[in-house]
């Protein structure tokens, strides 16, 4: 039990240092906004980028760990990502910032999938790896608490580039103890890479998210638009049956026709989909609306982090108990009315009486949601395949985020846009300057009362339908959850292993 510890340590370590990186960004992005001079279409892709990169690569990353070796896969993964974050403190414009954040999320996405593989193989019995998932999902909690404090810190004394600069060290960290603690395992047997159905799901990945980005420009209605769209539904097309025609496909997308395991990957997506889009938004409301420095913002955004570690504990103990449908439904009920709850709140509401109840809310709903999804979706695979269940998993935490910023963050820069235009600052002769930034709109409007009045209701009113959006998404996905998702007396049907058992290598 000592050694499956020592492991759990270096898994976790790993885990914190690629999710620290979730929140400390998006509390850096005014920062950014001011020092880089990046619009709100700008801090998308410097959220976007590392995203895209991760849910583009992850699956392929997954059966790459499997083949070669999970924990080789794991060091490199930490210090390419050690490496990029330097690079990405270094850069001196946007444009390099999400080249870097692009190269983060290449490396992250050979990190993650081998993290929870490496779990799933250590630990065979259900309640362990069950405890096991529940301590992944709180080590995620505790990086999304940590992030907005650290940032927050290092902005207050520091330049923006810092937020990057300090995850090198914890990445080494991780890498050390990967090192010494971490043993070899791997499936030779996994079959070898699927590039046509990584450059085509990448294809996609990058057109849909680059789509609804540039959609609040161009115009939902637009030509561009529409063509993006469409041919990002034709190469989904052509990624679905180039994956069913090969012979050892990147995802087995048949793997979706066992309801229980897609609705779980839904649940997953819905969850980090709403997650994203609220951070994105949540940090802005905070340091520009409100006027917060960048340390009372990370301490602020402290309780949602916790409940979601909190909570991540708690279902990982009460899923074999009570199952995955009964968590993870009440977990989308929880979300999707803090989300409603926030979309009902008045530019000044006071922190602690209601922002904090919302966010606990938010926080213990995701818990509920992450860990049993996540068992259930590793459920499905042999432990010889985890790496390809994991990276599933993973694939679609990362979906999620990315179209949650994309998605969200243009319907707000949509919203928002269209209100400073039927307001004071469509007199002013800076509107189009205003409509790109929610920085530079607050600091046009300077200390005229009747342009910040305007600035801050555009704000809120686009806030309050991002919110709308999220929450009705995550009503959706619970009643689909009612239907779909497993029961407490759901075991998964065997299925048989597609290597040989003595091609897993694995030292005692």
């Amino acid at each position: 039990m000592g050694r499956k510890a020592g492991i759990l340590i270096a898994v976790y370590a790993a885990v914190l240092a690629i999710n620290i990186d979730v929140t400390i960004v998006n509390v850096a992005l005014p920062s950014v906004a001011g020092e880089l001079g990046a619009g709100t279409r700008g801090l998308q892709w410097v959220v976007d980028g590392y995203n895209l990169a991760f849910a583009g690569l992850v699956l392929a990353a997954g059966g790459v760990s499997d083949r070669y070796g999970r924990r080789p896969a794991l060091l490199i993964g930490l210090l390419g990502f050690a490496a990029a974050s330097v690079a990405g403190a270094l850069v001196h414009d946007t444009g390099a910032l999400v080249a870097a954040r692009v190269v983060m999320g290449a490396f992250a996405a050979l990190i993650f999938p081998t993290t929870l593989s490496i779990i799933s193989n250590t630990f065979t019995d259900r309640r362990q790896r069950a405890a096991a998932l529940g301590g992944w999902g709180a080590v995620v909690g505790v990086g999304v608490a940590a992030g907005p404090v650290t940032g927050g810190a290092l902005l207050t004394y520091f330049y923006w580039g810092s937020v990057f600069l300090a995850l090198a060290p914890l990445a080494l960290v991780a890498a050390g103890l990967a090192f010494a603690l971490v043993p070899e395992s791997r499936d030779p047997g996994t079959p070898p890479l699927d590039r046509r159905g990584l450059l085509l799901s990448a294809a996609l990945l990058t057109l849909l998210v680059y789509t609804v980005i540039e959609a609040p420009a161009r115009g939902w209605g637009g030509a561009a638009t529409l063509l993006g769209l469409g041919g990002s539904a034709v190469l989904a097309v052509a990624f679905v049956a180039a994956e069913r025609a090969a012979a050892h496909p990147m995802l087995d997308v048949r793997l979706f026709a066992d309801r229980r395991f897609s609705a779980a990957s839904g649940a997953v997506a819905v969850t980090f989909f709403a997650l994203a889009g609220f951070i994105f938004l949540i940090t802005q409301y905070f340091q520009v609306v409100r006027g917060y420095g960048t340390l009372s913002t990370g301490a602020r955004i402290l309780p949602v982090a916790i409940s979601i570690a909190g909570a991540s504990v708690a279902g990982g103990a009460l899923a074999p108990r009570l199952g995955t449908r009964a968590l993870v439904v009440s977990g989308l009920i929880m979300f999707g009315a803090a989300m409603v709850w926030i979309a009902a709140s008045a530019v000044d509401i006071p922190y602690w009486q209601t922002i904090v109840p919302q966010m606990v809310l938010m926080g213990l709903g995701m818990g509920l949601i992450s860990t049993p999804a996540t068992e259930s979706i590793l459920q499905v695979l042999p432990p010889a395949r985890a790496g390809v269940g994991s990276a599933v998993n993973d694939a679609t935490r990362e979906l999620g985020s990315t179209l949650g910023v994309a998605v969200v963050g243009s319907v707000f820069s949509s919203v928002f846009g269209h209100r400073l235009a039927a307001g004071a600052f469509a007199r002013t002769g800076h509107l189009a300057e205003a409509q790109d930034s929610v920085a530079v709109t607050f600091r046009l409007a300077g200390g005229d009362t009747t342009l910040v009045d305007a600035a801050q209701r555009a704000f809120m009113a686009a806030l309050h339908t991002g919110c709308y959006v999220v929450g009705g998404l995550c009503f959706a996905a619970a009643a689909a959850g009612l239907f779909a998702l497993p029961g407490r007396r759901f075991v998964a049907a065997a299925r048989p292993d597609p290597a040989p058992k003595a091609a897993e290598h694995q030292p005692a």
